[in-house]
């Protein structure tokens, strides 16, 4: 009722057969070990020569900010002494936009004092038609 997949081997055949896998054993497993060690090579110098490149860039990214730092640092006396000007024109700003200020809100209290006083109606020079004082 079972099918045979392999026919019987004879003893010879059978012998053969594992002479073949004891020779080939050994070969495979040398093959593998070598494989995975030339890989384990390969892939270490990949990650040393990333690391490398990375390293250079970083290298140059610091040699940039480092000449920045440098001129920035030549140019600070000269920025003090330019913000130490601007501060005596600021405080000459302040002063002329805090007189015309003041003189805007005075001309506009002027203006109000006028608008009311126009506003108010003066008495008018006839009698009143109607009697003022209210009867009880």
């Amino acid at each position: 009722m079972g099918r045979r997949t392999e026919p019987k081997l004879t003893s010879r055949e059978r012998l053969n057969r594992g002479l073949h896998y004891t020779a080939v054993g050994p070969v495979d497993i040398t093959r593998g070990v070598v494989g995975v060690s030339v890989h384990g090579a390969e892939s270490a110098a990949s990650a040393l020569k990333r690391r490398a490149r990375e390293a250079r860039a970083v290298q140059l990214e610091v040699a940039n900010e480092a000449e920045a730092v440098k001129q920035v640092v030549a140019e600070l006396p000269q920025m003090l002494q330019e913000a130490r000007k601007s501060q005596h024109r600021r405080r000459r700003r302040l002063v002329v936009f805090g007189f015309l200020g003041l003189a805007v809100v005075a001309g506009a209290a002027v203006a109000v004092t006028i608008a009311r006083r126009s506003a108010t109606p003066e008495p008018s020079p006839r009698p009143p038609s109607v009697e003022v004082t209210p009867k009880l």
